[in-house]
Order: C-alpha cells, then sequence, then structure tokens
C-alpha cells in the first residue's frame, strides 16, 4: 500500500479566484512546484482533489477542469514535479445542470474522492495526509482516516480565526511548502516513508456513475 498526500487545488496548490473560469487565472503560488517536488522526492502520491460546483452550477464545464489540470501539469513539469492523479467531484445539490444536481458521496467534506483514489491507486489512508485551506478538507481527511494539514493560504486564515467544532487539523501551515515539511518531519519521525513508483496519472471525475 502506498502514502499519499492528497492535496486541495484553489486556495493551496493555485490561487483562491472564485470560480476557476478561465485558464488565463490559473495563478500558482510560487512555493507550489518546489513543494510538490519535495513529497515527490520522498516517493509519496500526490494526489489533487478538488470540488468543481461550478459546472453543476453551469459556469463551465468538465472540458475546462481538464484544460486546468493540463495546464497545472505542465507548469509542475517545467520545474521537475507531478501530480500523479486528479480526481474532482463536478455535482452539487443546487446545480442547474440536471444530471449533476444531486447531493453526492464525492463532495467535501465527504471522503468519496478520497476513497475512491485509495481503491484505484492503492493507497493507505491511515499513513496518508490531506492538506487543504477549508475546514470541509479537513473533516473529509478525518472521515477517511488520514493526518489532515490546514494552511493559511486561500481562505485558510479566515478558517483558522473561525474553527469547526470537533474538527481540529494536525497542524496548522502557514503554505504548501511548509505543510510538505512537516509532513517529511512526521514520516521520518514515525521512520517510514512509500514504496511508491510512479506511473501516469489519471484524470478522474469522482462519484460518477
Amino acid at each position: 500500500m502506498k502514502r499519499a498526500v492528497f492535496l486541495d487545488r484553489d486556495g493551496t496548490v493555485i490561487e483562491e479566484v472564485g470560480y476557476l473560469n478561465r485558464l488565463d487565472r490559473v495563478a500558482f503560488f510560487p512555493w507550489s512546484v518546489d513543494a510538490i517536488r519535495v513529497l515527490n522526492a520522498e516517493g509519496l502520491l500526490v494526489v489533487v482533489v478538488t470540488n468543481q460546483a461550478g459546472v453543476a452550477r453551469g459556469y463551465f464545464d468538465e472540458a475546462l477542469v481538464r484544460d486546468t489540470h493540463a495546464l497545472i501539469d505542465r507548469r509542475l513539469a517545467a520545474g521537475r514535479a507531478r501530480v500523479d492523479a486528479y480526481y474532482y467531484c463536478p455535482h452539487h445539490p443546487q446545480g442547474v445542470v440536471e444530471s449533476l444536481r444531486q447531493a453526492c458521496e464525492c463532495r467535501k467534506p465527504k471522503p468519496g474522492m478520497l476513497h475512491r483514489a485509495a481503491r484505484e491507486l492503492g493507497i493507505d489512508l491511515a499513513g496518508s495526509f490531506v492538506v487543504g485551506d477549508r475546514w470541509l478538507d479537513i473533516e473529509m481527511g478525518r472521515a477517511a482516516g488520514t493526518q489532515a494539514v490546514l494552511v493559511r493560504t486561500g481562505y485558510g486564515q479566515n478558517e483558522e480565526r473561525r474553527p469547526e467544532d470537533q474538527v481540529t487539523a494536525d497542524y496548522v501551515a502557514d503554505n504548501l511548502m511548509d505543510a510538505a515539511s512537516w509532513i517529511l518531519r512526521r514520516l521520518r519521525a514515525q521512520g517510514s516513508g512509500s514504496d511508491y513508483a510512479s506511473t501516469p496519472h489519471p484524470e478522474s471525475a469522482a462519484g460518477r456513475s
């Protein structure tokens, strides 16, 4: 079984801009490529898990989500880093796209995307980590049995000031690089890493029938 770091996308890897409906709005934090490369070098799977309710709301289509992830891949590759898999939830209970108007099991804070990734990629959730800028990321990780890190980028600073009842992070990091450094320290303290060998990543719309 492999260890993984599950990364939220908007506000964690790239800047939070609301509904990201154009590729020219993609902006990386200056440390994101380096942080992901550090996780790659440790032999950890890096998996992006993201709610994309803008699809269900009709603001953009799934092709834009895939194009955004392809753009992220190109930027990472230029810095010798990679994401191993992407999972996204296109649903929303109040969506205007009828086929996507549903209360699904993959929309954060439910852990459906993590469970699907674990099945498809052979991930040990108990030995893995979630990193995100919202308490719903932390709640998702807790529900799946991972360790969880809240970052202060994106919505993170506001979230930290408004703690959720019965939802706590294992660590609150200034940014993704700080989170990656903490994860590596945690793994080394536990005395184990990962036996992961790189494979081409899938693009998955999570929780779809």
